[in-house]
């Protein structure tokens, strides 16, 4: 689906597992190309350490970057794709004992890097690094989102027979 920036903030706003976990995306960029997002430290979702719960910082991380580049790409007029989180890997630092925040911007040379790939060989994967922040300043969190991105309506037969004359011209 196609959305507006302020659109999109706000579905992600009310979107129940961001909702109830009090995770809230303060800004969606412009064109897409990045977002601010804080995660507020309450009883809903502190720890028996009275600290913010992994998976809470996770859940905030999950869908953000795939939901981006889809909508990037959705701009660039690929109607049809699929965009998901492939793999993380998230290191906890220091325990979230404030509210926490993070921040996406997408780097236009990356942008372009993955559409001319999705254009070339009809998908992509791209590995992006988020941090998360307390309130101090301090970094308790480090997040490697693996994102895979598939453009529905490439021909892969085509790509196939491609790859069959190099092998013969070879």
């Amino acid at each position: 689906m196609k959305l507006s920036p302020t659109s999109l903030k706000w579905v992600l706003r009310t979107y129940p597992p961001f909702l109830f976990q009090r995770i809230w995306v303060k800004k969606i960029y412009d064109d897409f190309k990045g977002a601010e997002v804080k995660i507020y430290k309450s009883f809903l979702n502190i720890n028996s350490n009275k600290t913010v719960f992994g998976g809470t910082i996770f859940s905030a991380l999950d869908p953000m970057h795939p939901i981006l580049l889809d909508q990037v790409f959705k701009k660039r007029g690929l109607k049809k794709t699929v965009a998901w989180l492939k793999s993380a890997k998230i290191d906890y630092l220091k325990p979230g004992s404030t509210d926490l925040t993070y921040r996406i911007t997408l780097d236009i040379t990356e942008i372009e890097e993955a559409y001319k790939t999705i254009k070339a060989k009809g998908k992509v994967i791209k590995t992006f690094t988020t941090e998360v922040i307390d309130k101090n300043g301090v970094k308790c969190a480090v997040c490697q989102n693996e994102i895979y991105i598939r453009d529905l309506t490439f021909d892969f037969s085509l790509l196939k027979r491609i790859e069959k004359e190099k092998v013969k011209t070879a």
